[in-house]
């Protein structure tokens, strides 16, 4: 009898102390698995390649010493382009491209083969890259497959996208990258793209 009242007394004891605890809150799902993150929109994707792109390029116009502007690797043909002109060349395009994204005239060319300072050739490149940053600033989802009506080859009128040149400038700026790492790495300095982060 005492083992019943013993075991008995216990069990209300643990009922009672089990009543009074609060219940444990019920868990979170948001916080225990990781959250993926958001959608990235063409807009947004574009943005970021060009930052990246156009970092890779303005250091790499400053990393290369002014007397190598004018290097092009030994035993090729002179119509292969110097590191400036790939600079200028790259400027060029950079106006074409992103002034065509905004609907505007693009500024005439600079001349390649002209004589330039390495202060000068930067300048183009800069001057042409902010001219990109306003049409990649400006880019939304929406305006990104809006149509635009540009000026096409033999007095033709042509319908693209407005993300169309951009794409198009990002190949084209990476595609030259890899010009400019080449005459880099030929003189003993690493693209901004290989340095430690």
């Amino acid at each position: 009898m005492k083992k019943c009242l013993f075991v008995a007394a216990a069990v209300l004891c643990a009922a009672t102390v089990s009543a009074q605890q609060a219940p444990p809150p019920p868990p979170t799902p948001a916080a225990s698995a990781p959250q993926p993150p958001p959608p990235t929109d063409i807009a947004t994707n574009l943005k970021r390649q060009h930052a990246a792109i156009r970092k890779n390029l303005a250091e790499s116009a400053t990393k290369m010493a002014e007397a190598d502007y004018g290097f092009r690797p030994q035993g090729v043909d002179t119509v292969v382009r110097t590191f400036g002109q790939f600079i200028i060349h790259l400027a060029n395009a950079n106006n074409s491209f992103c002034a065509r994204a905004l609907g505007e005239q693009p500024k005439a060319n600079a001349d390649e083969k002209a004589t330039l300072t390495k202060a000068e050739t930067q300048k183009l490149l800069e001057d042409s890259l902010a001219v990109c940053d306003r049409a990649y600033d400006s880019l939304t989802p929406a305006s990104a497959v809006e149509m635009l009506k540009i000026a096409g080859r033999n007095n033709t009128v042509v319908e693209i996208a407005r993300a169309n040149p951009l794409i198009n400038n990002l190949a084209h700026n990476n595609e030259h990258y890899g010009n400019l790492v080449t005459y880099m790495r030929a003189k003993g300095l690493v693209p901004p793209s290989s340095e430690p982060r």
